[in-house]
């Protein structure tokens, strides 16, 4: 009898494929609007602005050092889904660009959109047992080393990132920045129930 906790490959691509090709167009949005987010994505999204390298080799370069943390911390299925759907999104990002223009996108408005087309993406690639990587990997892992909440660790990180982003992108963009970061985690917090989600 099939485990109905468990997904097949089939459904674990789907998934991830779903996850990867919204994350892109969710940072297609948010680097036309020339908006940041939170975590490992808008550290990357930040350096590509400061350097002029696209988006997705350095999200690519970034997460490199955190598969060793998620190896250790979630093993090695979790480590291969997340190469995956990482090198995903590094792909289609850069690909995106050529396929989707918008000549008219407000602010607010694509501050929202991209948090809730992100906050879906998001979802669909947990729940096939990966993530896009980076700091939440090394925040639970640290959680389990230390006991200092991942929580906290993912704040601080947000917080650092935000106040850098302030000192060269014209605050009205950092504050729909924010926005667009807090309907992602908004989306997660109230959607993300394993309690509630058989196949976890």
């Amino acid at each position: 009898m099939t485990d109905p906790k468990s997904h097949s490959l089939i459904e674990d691509a789907q998934g991830l494929a779903f996850g990867a090709t919204m994350a892109a167009f969710g940072i297609t949005i948010l680097t036309q609007l020339g908006m940041i987010t939170g975590q490992t994505a808008g550290l990357a999204v930040l350096l590509s602005y400061a350097t002029g390298i696209p988006f997705g080799p350095v999200f690519f370069a970034i997460n490199i050092p955190f598969y060793w943390f998620g190896y250790r911390r979630m093993g090695l299925t979790f480590t291969i889904k997340t190469f995956l759907a990482v090198a995903a999104l590094s792909t289609l990002s850069a690909l995106m660009p050529s396929w989707v223009q918008f000549a008219t996108l407000n602010p607010a408005f694509g501050a929202i959109l991209f948090g809730f087309i992100s906050g879906a993406a998001l979802l669909a690639i947990f729940r096939h047992g990966a993530s896009l990587g980076g700091i939440g990997i090394l925040a639970l892992y640290l959680q389990d080393r230390t006991g200092f909440r991942a929580g906290h660790t993912q704040l601080i990180f947000d917080a650092a990132l935000f106040a850098t982003a302030l000192t060269f992108l014209p605050w009205p963009t950092v504050a729909w920045s924010f926005l667009g970061a807090a309907v992602v985690n908004l989306v997660i917090a109230i959607n993300h129930r394993r309690d509630r989600y058989i196949a976890t």
